[in-house]
């Protein structure tokens, strides 16, 4: 079975990534982060070899969903782009607050009777 061509791969990514891709306009600010989102996906996807145009589709969509809903960013306090759209990052950065603030007392406490005995 002959798999793609290197033109036609090529199209099939400008096309998928333009579908992906949402409008920045002339804000420069955000070109860096796309244009870094663009790498990290390509070294993900460029991995495999795709004789068929929906298996890339597949992999693109697996990556954006690792992207968003698994990947933590530490751009944003190491949790991911969904905690932050639906608004849970707050009770998660609380809880791992809670979590090391408790870790702490109990090194601190662990500290202290090795001191004393």
């Amino acid at each position: 079975m002959v798999g793609f061509s290197k033109k036609t791969m090529g199209n099939k990514v400008r096309q998928v990534f333009s579908r992906l891709s949402f409008y920045v306009g002339s804000r420069n600010i955000f070109k860096g982060k796309i244009e870094r989102y663009h790498r990290s996906m390509k070294n993900v996807v460029k991995l495999q070899n795709y004789y068929f145009p929906w298996e890339l589709e597949q992999e693109l969509s697996r990556f954006v969903d690792y992207y968003n809903n698994h990947r933590y960013h530490e751009s944003l306090n190491n949790v991911t782009p969904s905690d932050v759209y639906f608004d849970r990052h707050r009770e998660i950065l609380t809880k791992r607050d809670q979590i090391k603030r408790k870790t702490l007392d109990l090194r601190r406490k662990q500290n202290l009777k090795t001191r004393v005995a």
